[in-house]
């Protein structure tokens, strides 16, 4: 039976298995979950790559972003992941302004979104603030893997340019996940409650991954496994 378990751990699952058989995986700066499920990943398979662009020790780039979209124009990075203020139902970002509100901006988002092979959106907070049926602006257009929040986990249709619901994470249901969602969207016909992370994927986090995380995300360790 799995033990209690945080709402970061579970999501750090999702990723890990959406990530898959990737060979590198690239997170941005604050992202503590992705790294979190890239690292738990890392530790079933060795060979992953990970490179993270927090200013800390886990950064292997020394020219800012400008190494990062030279590996992802060659096809080199497999998974990013990509969030945003706003995410409509047509997969569109908006990292600019939104309700009259300014944010830092797009910077590479739309390069990235179109030139890495997998990219993943995630956004904790699912709302009809945050998933809206438009984006007031778009940052980046593109095809993702899929949509991970903190209440549910959307795949992505190409062929249909729609989501479509796959699970609802425990706390949650399809009722909820769809009056929070200001989008329309599918419903997967198997839709059911997010997998709980297993015993030995919480003794990880709680070990060594805590410790791998807490150096470039100190307060996000401290926070969720109480590291000083």
């Amino acid at each position: 039976m799995t033990s209690s378990f945080r709402n970061e751990e579970l999501l750090a699952c999702v990723i890990a298995r959406l990530i898959g058989d990737a060979s590198h995986v690239a997170v941005g700066a604050a992202s503590p979950i992705p790294a979190a499920g890239a690292f738990l990943l890392k530790q079933k398979n060795p060979s992953l790559r990970i490179s993270l662009l927090q200013k800390r020790r886990g950064n292997p780039f020394t020219e800012g972003s400008r190494e990062l979209f030279d590996l992802a124009g060659q096809g080199r990075i497999d998974v990013f992941f990509l969030g945003g203020a706003q995410i409509d139902g047509e997969a569109n970002i908006n990292l600019v302004q939104a309700e009259g509100r300014r944010f830092p901006g797009s910077f590479g988002s739309a390069f990235m979104y179109s030139a890495v092979r997998k990219v993943i959106l995630f956004r904790e907070e699912h709302s009809r603030r945050v998933l809206v049926p438009r984006v007031e602006f778009i940052s980046a257009a593109g095809n993702p893997a899929a949509l991970l929040t903190g209440k549910a986990l959307f795949s992505w249709q190409k062929d249909r340019r729609r989501f479509r619901l796959e699970s609802f994470h425990p706390g949650s249901s399809e009722k909820d996940v769809r009056e929070s969602t200001g989008f329309a969207y599918d419903v997967s016909s198997g839709v059911a409650q997010t997998p709980l992370p297993s015993e030995p994927e919480l003794i990880l986090f709680r070990t060594k991954i805590k410790t791998q995380i807490a150096d470039d995300y100190p307060d996000f360790a401290k926070r969720v496994w109480g590291l000083n």
